[in-house]
């Protein structure tokens, strides 16, 4: 049955009715906005049976798209920074606003809506706005992250004293870690997003966004990621990129620096910073020169070893050509006995495999087992404390770079704009 986004229809898949609005989803796919909750669904096409229902009805008078909600902010005093900041949009749940007519968010805020929804800010920087993407995060790709980087780089030679990203949290870290990468910076690049959009009363956009143009303006000239420091509105974290990690899929302090502090807290109401360890040391302002290196491999892989996994999934991508593969092991970064071979074909075809570790906190170890050694002398390179999101996009630049395979195999364990700690935490 012909369908199409914004329709009310009931979907029938083994016995069990699901009914819902269509939302934009991929071909041969029905993904519906579902009542009850607004959870997403998707179902094959192929597999169901479809329903088109009437209409359900909707509020007389939809809200205004962008509601100026100077509560949210109530108390805080913000002062001028004489900073120039460029505000880059590519979309994401902080840029989506409920659609009364379909029931379904969609990406398709601008940055001066973004700007409206935050009025402490009117004053504070000369604000140049850039609309880049209108991309759910999902929907971002390594061509996405290049023109993302030459975009930043175009803003901070032109004279931006400062860069906000507003993008979606799915993927956030890929994307940040990829311009920390590409990107050496003299200024701070800072990467924000909400976990619930704007027209929630819960929204965490509002209090996101001020901290990261405060951040912005700021001394710490490096790439950020700036959210949440805790369920309440009280603070926010500025995390390295390299090191942070989406741990919830809802709560609104879902990012966490990995193996690390943040750099600082920033206090929501006064913008004090509280730095958290002696360790926190960054790159300041006026620290390095521009550049821009935005080359990557795009064939890199993300495998992740699992009991009684056959090796043959991990021989798919040697045999596929693929230039480089990240290796999630258990525990101190193993896979089973029976994986050796493999691993040693790919180091023979000068192939580099890095290992990480399925678990959240911790190191890899190789030598501490019997199994651990057999890897490292089949050619495997260890990420040390490297969480696996940011090793996959530094094995994908390293590749870009034209590095051969001993010197990506130095490199990929050697500390890059923070990502591998001074100390573990316990």
């Amino acid at each position: 049955m012909a369908f199409k986004t914004g329709d009310f229809v009931k979907v029938e898949k083994d016995g069990v009715f699901y009914e819902g609005h269509v939302i934009p989803g991929a071909a041969g796919y029905i993904t519906l906005k579902m009542v009850g909750g607004g959870y997403v669904a998707g179902f094959s096409e192929n597999e169901v049976r479809i329903t088109i229902l009437p209409p359900v009805s909707v509020l007389s008078e939809p809200p205004k798209k962008v509601v100026r909600n100077a509560a949210k902010g109530a108390g805080i005093k913000i002062r001028p920074s004489g900073k120039k900041i460029t505000i880059i949009t590519t979309g994401g749940t902080i840029a989506v606003y409920l659609n009364q007519e379909t029931w379904t968010v969609s990406p398709s805020f601008q940055g001066e809506d973004l700007l409206l929804e935050v009025p402490e800010l009117e004053g504070f920087a000369d604000f140049k706005i850039r609309d880049v993407f209108h991309l759910l995060s999902e929907n971002m790709k390594p061509e996405n992250w290049k023109e993302l980087a030459q975009v930043i780089y175009d803003e901070i030679k032109a004279g931006a004293d400062g860069i906000i990203v507003t993008h979606g949290t799915d993927t956030m870290t890929y994307s940040a870690a990829a311009a920390a990468y590409m990107i050496d910076t003299p200024v701070p690049i800072v990467f924000t997003g909400a976990q619930r959009s704007p027209d929630r009363p819960s929204s965490d956009n509002h209090m996101n966004l001020l901290c990261a143009a405060r951040a912005a303006a700021g001394d710490i000239a490096e790439v950020l990621i700036v959210m949440h420091g805790s369920v309440s509105d009280d603070y926010c974290a500025l995390h390295r990129a390299v090191k942070t990690r989406k741990m919830h899929t809802s709560r609104r302090d879902t990012f966490q620096s990995i193996n690390a502090f943040p750099i600082a807290n920033m206090d929501y109401f006064t913008g004090e910073l509280t730095f958290l360890s002696d360790f926190a040391e960054y790159a300041k302002r006026g620290e390095n020169a521009l550049k821009i290196t935005p080359l990557l491999e795009e064939k890199c892989a993300v495998v992740k070893f699992v009991p009684g996994a056959n090796a043959a999934v991990f021989d798919y991508y040697v045999e596929q050509g693929y230039r480089g593969i990240v290796l999630e092991g258990v525990g101190l970064g193993h896979v089973s006995d029976d994986w050796i071979p493999s691993l040693k074909k790919a180091a023979d075809k000068k192939i580099p495999v890095v290992v990480t570790s399925q678990c959240v906190n911790g190191k890899t170890a190789l030598g501490t087992y019997e199994t651990g050694l057999a890897m490292k002398e089949a050619g495997v390179i260890e990420a040390d404390d490297q969480i696996t999101e940011a090793v996959f996009v530094k094995l994908m630049w390293l590749l870009g770079q034209g590095f051969d395979y001993e010197k990506v195999k130095a490199l990929i364990s050697t500390e890059m704009k923070g990502d591998m700690s001074p100390m573990i935490l316990d």
